[in-house]
């Protein structure tokens, strides 16, 4: 999801937009979140990094602002983020729900294993674990930022995407890792049984 980069480059447009939006207003709000979100994408270019995350970040500010601009409201900046939350939710939950755990169908493509783990009835319950956890990582965040939408907390809006965004993040990566190693654990049970009766 972009890792710590992808982190800063969602974080300093909103950083940006809120008290740019209470002392100047929308209109110099928008321009000034875009501007930093290109500034960004430069600099990412200029030194020749991985610019996807300077360009996820640039298109998610474009799509925010732009909805702001339209509404002619400061909270329309924060509708696309809520309603990706929802949607990455509600992926993950289904996809648990259906026995294809995202975090599996993920680890596995990342790891080269592909999608041998589903074989597994532990190794799956263990990568369902941690797609539950990321579900409502994402469902905490939407249900949280819309009732503030809701509410018109604008300044608040912006004080939660950024403090539900790393250390969530961050603890959920965590739990990841703990699953995962678990997970990985039931998958190598077979050819640890193999091994020993070789011998």
């Amino acid at each position: 999801m972009g890792g710590v980069r992808g982190l800063v480059y969602s974080s300093i447009p909103i950083l940006t937009f809120v008290p740019v939006n209470g002392f100047w207003g929308l209109t110099v709000a928008i321009w000034a979140a875009l501007g930093v979100a290109v500034a960004m994408l430069a600099w990412s270019l200029v030194r020749r990094e991985n610019p996807q995350p300077a360009i996820s970040g640039f298109i998610g500010v474009a799509i925010g602002v732009l909805i702001a601009w339209r509404t002619g409201d400061a909270k329309g900046y924060f509708l696309y983020g809520i309603i990706t939350q929802a949607v990455y939710g509600g992926a993950f939950a289904l996809s648990a729900l259906v026995r294809w755990p995202l975090v599996g169908v993920i680890w596995g493509l990342i790891d080269g294993r592909g999608m041998a783990w589903r074989r597994n009835p532990p190794a799956r319950g263990w990568y369902a674990i941690a797609t539950w956890i990321w579900a409502g990582l994402f469902a905490i965040r939407a249900v949280l930022q819309y009732a503030l939408y809701l509410n018109d907390e604008v300044n608040w809006l912006g004080a939660a995407r950024i403090a539900m965004g790393w250390p969530l993040a961050l603890v959920a990566f965590a739990a990841t890792i703990w699953a995962v190693r678990r997970a990985m654990a039931h998958e190598n049970e077979p050819a640890v049984a193999r091994d020993a009766s070789d011998e």
